[in-house]
């Protein structure tokens, strides 16, 4: 006999996806753009602030000249921001990504212009004020407004739309980081809420394009370099990369609840002493001023910061500082709501703590180095909640493929733990505490494995159409039975209905109906799949005499 082949396909795409992807190109190159801007705004803010010059030069606040007086920065800084945020818009507030998947998931991706334009400004004046925050977050959050803008423009739909808005995000990440592979997993696993062609190809392209361009406009990689890594491989890396990574699982969570603890204490303010939100970032800046006082390397992005820790010969005064101040500045000011990233932050501290690991060991300078890389790429994958853009990525921002094995190791048990920890992680608890829940849990649709045929009431049940029906008379609204379950339901959601006649593809023949009672049948085995435990050994199935 004859096989026919199946008329269903891997994938849902069509001939659209070449548009997108070739707007994508362009929302490629603006968001590098508008990368490079933003870092230009931080260092002229940064030179204004602490220096009182104009200039574009790459600087830390660390060496300013102001002596005791730096601790008032800050609080400037802070002063314009929630002035922006309350006579702007307040959704320049908080990190930028949760804003970004919130405008994906409630707004049908649509993000307001004066967004794009108030988000890179007030990231700009809080960092270079001296917030210790990164940049990434604003950027994402800009290149996806502009993404969203653009799209706005277009005859698209919702779901094009977020393909457009997240091609934006991407391409900022990839710019600031040299990181295009790692921009586009973070796309998957944090805002895409899907892994289909129709949207990983234009956002795959606008990310390349990023990182295309990034080497014209702020150089190539690695952004970070490390001495050579021999022996990475061994067994006993292995097993510390196990223990580092379960540890980074707790400090990640622990770094979330602080910085939402502190988040709880404004509210709490507010609601005693009736101080409005504007002036939180104010007094986020007192404490940034304090500790800056104390650490004067905690302000600022740090990046040199993430540099020494990553060439192995950081001292205990910099780790320490990291672990102790940076930490408590970034998560009391963070917890303000003003504006500003925790990417740069987590990684950071995260570095710090496998840094630490590694002064405690006694290690060699480039060992340390390992440590730190570890401890980097396990905060990100533990806070985040993001273990395979967190492998990519600490790959891509040093080129030290060597670390793999170990950083994977790493990586994979901080996600675990956190996993098992915290219900959500520090970007969807922001959502979660909006009234919000987001599931991350991505799989396919139980109902997209089941076929209708399996399913069906055969014979048809009354009130369907007769049997005999041929090609000429098929019913309006109909579903061939080498369809999908999953393509059912949605025919009969659209349509209203609850039964659906099932016609045979090759006779055109009326062969049985599909009823809601149907699909919940078959919605139930995914359920059976996930909560029957079954020893299989010597098990003899019920139809073949076995018992249940």
């Amino acid at each position: 006999m004859k096989s026919t082949p199946s008329a269903l396909r891997d994938f849902t795409v069509d001939s659209r996806v070449w548009l997108l992807s070739g707007v994508a190109i362009g929302i490629g190159v603006c968001a590098t753009g508008l990368a490079v801007l933003l870092l230009r705004l931080i260092a002229i803010s940064t030179n204004l602030f602490y220096y009182h010059r104009l200039s574009t030069a790459s600087v830390s606040p660390a060496g300013t000249p102001l002596g005791h007086w730096m601790v008032i920065v800050p609080i400037l800084g802070g002063l314009i921001v929630g002035l922006m945020a309350r006579f702007g818009s307040d959704k320049i507030r908080g990190h930028g990504i949760p804003e970004a998947i919130e405008a994906i998931l409630l707004h049908r991706a649509k993000v307001q212009p004066k967004i794009a334009i108030l988000k890179p400004i007030s990231a700009a004046i809080a960092i270079g004020s001296g917030g210790p925050f990164g940049a990434e977050g604003p950027i994402i959050m800009t290149g996806g407004a502009f993404g969203s803008l653009i799209a706005q423009w277009m005859h698209v739909t919702d779901a094009e739309r977020t393909t457009l808005l997240v091609a934006g995000a991407a391409a900022g990440m990839s710019a600031t980081f040299a990181s295009p592979v790692a921009a586009i997993l973070l796309a998957v696993e944090l805002l895409l809420f899907e892994w289909r062609p129709r949207s990983l190809v234009p956002v795959a392209i606008a990310s390349a394009t990023a990182g295309i361009l990034r080497v014209y406009w702020l150089g190539a990689g690695p952004l970070f370099q490390m001495p050579a890594m021999p022996g990475a491989h061994r067994i006993l890396f292995a097993i510390g990369a196990l223990t580092l990574g379960s540890l980074m699982g707790l400090v990640a969570a622990g770094m979330s609840r602080m910085m939402y603890a502190f988040e709880d204490l404004f509210e709490r303010i507010e609601a005693r002493l009736h101080i409005h939100w504007m002036w939180w970032p104010a007094l986020g800046g007192i404490g940034i001023g304090i500790g800056g006082s104390f650490f004067p390397r905690g302000l600022g992005v740090g990046y040199n910061n993430i540099a020494q820790l990553l060439q192995g010969n950081a001292d205990l005064d910099l780790i320490i500082g990291v672990l102790v101040a940076k930490s408590l500045m970034w998560a009391f000011s963070l917890g303000s709501g003003t504006s500003g990233g925790v990417l740069a932050p987590l990684l950071m501290i995260g570095g710090a703590v496998g840094a630490l690991a590694g002064h405690l060991t006694h290690s060699a300078p480039e060992a340390q180095a390992f440590w730190a890389l570890l401890g980097m790429g396990s905060m990100l994958a533990g806070s985040l909640g993001v273990p395979l853009t967190a492998i990519l990525f600490s790959l891509e921002v040093t080129h030290c493929l060597p670390a793999l094995l170990p950083l994977t190791m790493a990586c994979m048990a901080s996600y675990l733990v956190t996993s098992l920890l915290m219900p959500r992680s520090i970007l969807t608890e922001k959502l979660s505490r909006r009234g919000y829940h987001l599931s991350r849990e991505y799989g396919v649709d139980p109902l997209e494995l089941v076929i209708v045929r399996d399913l069906m009431s055969n014979p048809c049940p009354p009130g369907c159409a007769d049997s005999s029906t041929d090609k000429a008379e098929l019913p309006e609204t109909f579903i061939y039975a080498d369809s999908t379950a999953r393509n059912a339901a949605e025919i009969m959601s659209s349509e209203g209905l609850e039964t659906l006649p099932v016609i045979d593809r090759e006779s055109h023949q009326l062969c049985g109906a599909l009823t809601v009672q149907d699909l919940l049948r078959g919605r139930s085995r995914s359920i059976e799949r996930e909560s029957e435990r079954l020893r299989l050994f010597n098990y003899v199935p019920p139809e073949l005499g076995g018992h249940n």
